[in-house]
């Protein structure tokens, strides 16, 4: 039921995502170079050229979309009260599904 109900913010996070790693990435290439990001199939455009820019591009866009997906569940968790998706280590029965802030402290005494 969870899984249901965090698909819409699953959804949201995801498009927002995407949107901020395209905006840094066009943030970064300004710094970067003062010519447009080149085209894979430009016949001019230098292999190595091509090849950072869509590295850059791809860590950007994953690296946005990752700290979107972090919030979406983090925003879930705050406002239900349960965390929406159980992490590997709970899928195998080998851990919690409540995140490591989220377990009761030790007593450590």
């Amino acid at each position: 039921m969870k899984k249901l109900a965090y698909q819409p913010f699953s959804l949201i996070f995801g498009a927002l995502g995407t949107r901020v790693g395209k905006q840094m990435f066009k943030a970064i290439w300004e710094r970067v170079s003062a010519e447009p990001k080149p085209e894979a199939k430009a016949p001019e455009m230098s292999l190595r050229r091509v090849a950072l820019s869509a590295a850059l591009e791809g860590a950007t866009r994953s690296a946005a979309t990752a700290v979107a997906g972090q919030l979406s569940v983090r925003a879930f968790h705050f406002l239900f009260g349960v965390w929406p998706v159980q992490g590997k280590q709970a899928a195998d029965g080998s851990g919690s599904s409540e995140p490591e802030s989220a377990a009761a402290p030790s007593s450590a005494a």
